[in-house]
């Protein structure tokens, strides 16, 4: 029946999370998504040290996909690592941080630790989030839940369901076990019961005209520097012509001193050659 086939699925999906964690529990593993392609499996790592996932000559993705032929039959799996971009707006790698820390450091500081998680949460321009720290583990006299809250963050419909971000882990510890849930709500969402004011409006579009206006200005500057290097350029070339144009004439003024000059020589000596015939013509009469 296909109801089992689907909790079948569902379970083997959960299983292969379960080994992938175990697995990638120090490369800051968040979670994984698995598709059917016509190829096979591919199985989809999101990491925020995809480095470490692939191993020196991808030996971890070998023997990943070695286990996964192994113990779940499947046929043809493909890993894929993804970078998660900003590892702060991922609720379930926020979580198993906060758990990491807890089991090593211990839950004496735990309101230190949620505070800082917070801060760090905000300044990687969440809306909102929430961190909830709860169990028998928490060295408190009277609550055993502690909520640490910031900005802005839905709590019911279709944007708390949807569009929330929502994480949780475990630690276990010596005092008991401390459950964490980390609710985070993203900044690239668009509320719908954001309002914006015409006032807001309005300055929107003023700034928008000045900063028209502002551009109109360096646009004119600009093409005003751009004539004045252009008109520069022709006086140089005008210059340039001009100099060519005295050099020409001055060359000219040589050739016509030295033309006559050279017509006396010729005339000089071609007296000089009618004497020297005369005078030989007498010697041999």
């Amino acid at each position: 029946m296909i109801e089992r086939q689907f909790v079948q699925q569902k379970a083997k999906h959960y299983r292969i999370q379960e080994l992938l964690e175990s697995k990638l529990a120090k490369a800051g593993f968040s979670h994984a998504e698995i598709k059917k392609t016509p190829l096979g499996e591919k199985v989809v790592v999101y990491t925020s040290r995809p480095g470490m996932v692939v191993g020196q000559k991808g030996e971890n993705i070998k023997a990943l996909t070695s286990i996964l032929k192994s113990k779940f039959k499947m046929e043809n799996p493909q890993i894929e690592v993804a970078e998660i971009e900003n590892p702060f707006l991922d609720a379930e790698l926020i979580a198993k941080i906060i758990v990491n820390s807890l089991e090593r450091f211990g839950p004496k500081r735990f309101k230190s630790l949620g505070y800082r998680t917070l801060d760090d949460i905000m300044k990687a321009k969440a809306l909102g989030a929430e961190i909830v720290i709860s169990g028998r583990g928490i060295p408190s006299q009277r609550s055993r839940t502690w909520r640490f809250s910031d900005g802005y963050l839905k709590k019911s419909g279709d944007v708390s369901e949807t569009q929330v971000r929502r994480g949780h882990a475990v630690a276990h510890l010596k005092s008991g076990a401390v459950g964490i849930k980390v609710s985070i709500l993203p900044p690239d969402i668009k509320l719908p019961d954001k309002i914006t004011y015409k006032e807001d409006i309005r300055k929107a579009k003023e700034e928008a005209e000045k900063k028209a206006e502002e551009k109109k200005k360096e646009a004119e500057k600009a093409k005003e520097e751009v004539k004045e290097t252009e008109e520069k350029v022709e006086e140089k070339k005008e210059e340039a012509e001009k100099k060519e144009e005295i050099k020409e004439e001055k060359v000219e003024e040589v050739k016509e001193e030295k033309i006559p000059k050279e017509k006396k020589k010729v005339k000089e000596k071609k007296k000089k050659d009618v004497n020297t015939q005369k005078k030989r013509t007498k010697t041999s009469k």
